[in-house]
């Protein structure tokens, strides 16, 4: 079983919508792994984290992440939570949406557990959008979290001990 998936969603053609993507490079940069100069390039492999960023989440990723023991959701939001930059753990829980292309984490947790019977540990951290414009470039105050956005994925990631060698 592989340890941790990060994966980020959105569209990086609409700014700040772009978000995950801009934090996943960061948090490969930290991790001291080179990191691609562009959303339609891949991320590097590491034997820990695999990194991942689609345009949205689909029903068929949850046989991918059932094969994670972690999974932590990057996207961005648009102020419907109070904190700019925050984390909380997804449960199961299936969600119908009035959208076609709209499916949560929740969701997706929910199809992974009822047809693979996994369920990864898994959290959605999610920054801030401001603009959502046509542009691949952060609006200022979403760029401008990143790195809190990057700081709070970290102690994520090194709480699960994912990071050390010689405790996996």
């Amino acid at each position: 079983m592989k340890k941790i998936l990060l994966l980020g969603y959105g569209n990086p053609d609409r700014e700040d919508d772009g978000v995950a993507w801009h934090i996943l490079r960061a948090l490969a940069l930290k991790m001291g792994l080179p990191a691609p100069d562009s959303y339609e390039d891949d991320f590097p492999e590491n034997p820990q984290v695999d990194f991942a960023f689609h345009l949205q989440l689909t029903p068929e990723m949850a046989e991918d992440i059932a094969q994670y023991e972690y999974v932590c959701f990057v996207d961005a939001h648009t102020g419907n939570i109070p904190e700019e930059v925050r984390i909380i753990d997804v449960e199961s829980d299936f969600q119908k949406s009035p959208f076609t292309h709209h499916l949560t984490a929740q969701s997706l947790i929910s199809i992974c557990e009822t047809i693979y019977h996994r369920k990864p540990d898994a959290a959605l951290l999610s920054a801030r959008g401001y603009q959502f414009l046509f542009s691949r470039l952060l609006s200022a105050p979403t760029a401008a979290l990143v790195p809190d956005a990057v700081d709070i994925a970290w102690a994520w990631m090194t709480a699960r001990e994912s990071l050390n060698p010689s405790k996996s």
